[in-house]
């Protein structure tokens, strides 16, 4: 009672943590004279007022949380008085389902049907690999050049003339022979450029599975309503 005497202003949120106001007064019950009912201030300014039971309000470090959805909560019927009258409270404890002060329950008798959905999702996963290897090979190659070579041929030339100052004696007269011979040197040249490129392609897979579904059929005496 305390804590919540002190709260006038404290944000209000829901069981999951959105906000839905603002606490504006505790309503009390008049019998028990105990905290009974959370009016929350909503809309721009708090200018609706809706409540909410105290059964179940958490106070935190950050504000006040009820354990009902926001929606559940906005929806409630509106409180434009500042006392709750016996009828408008048995219409609250029907709304959110609890026990009134006569002691009997409001709530409804509710079964859950639930059912299974079938999630597809895709992942990446490796198929298979692609390499690039680069290896030396060793192989005979030929290409024909042609060579130049001097050689020697004696020439005579017949001459009957009269010379002066000819000394008669012995003489040598060298004459140098030339011949080409093959050079081989080996230049490396870029002849070719290889990559691998991936290309995408889509295939339709369909993907099958079982999933349960719960059913609800009604017995008895009770008319059924959507």
């Amino acid at each position: 009672m305390q804590q919540l005497s002190e709260l006038q202003g404290t944000p209000v949120y829901d069981q999951d943590g959105d906000r839905i106001g603002s606490v504006e007064e505790i309503f009390y019950d008049a019998q028990t004279n105990q905290p009974a009912w959370i009016g929350i201030g909503t809309g721009f300014f708090g200018t609706k007022r809706v409540l909410v039971p105290v059964e179940g309000a958490r106070p935190q470090a950050d504000g006040l949380y009820v354990s009902y959805a926001k929606d559940k909560v906005k929806d409630s019927p509106d409180i434009d008085s500042d006392e709750i009258s016996p009828e408008t409270e048995d219409e609250l404890y029907a709304y959110y389902g609890l026990t009134g002060a006569s002691g009997t329950s409001q709530e409804e008798a509710t079964v859950t049907r639930s059912e299974e959905e079938l999630r597809v999702g895709k992942r990446t996963t490796e198929t298979g690999e692609a390499r690039l290897r680069k290896w030396v090979e060793t192989e005979p190659v030929s290409e024909d050049v042609e060579l130049r070579r001097e050689s020697a041929t004696v020439t005579r030339e017949p001459i009957d003339q009269p010379v002066s100052g000819a000394v008669i004696g012995e003489e040598e007269v060298d004459v140098p022979l030339r011949a080409e011979e093959p050079v081989v040197e080996k230049q490396t040249v870029a002849k070719e450029r290889i990559g691998v490129e991936k290309d995408v392609e889509v295939d339709r897979e369909t993907v099958t599975g079982e999933v349960r579904k719960e059913r609800v059929e009604v017995e008895g005496d009770a008319d059924e309503r959507r």
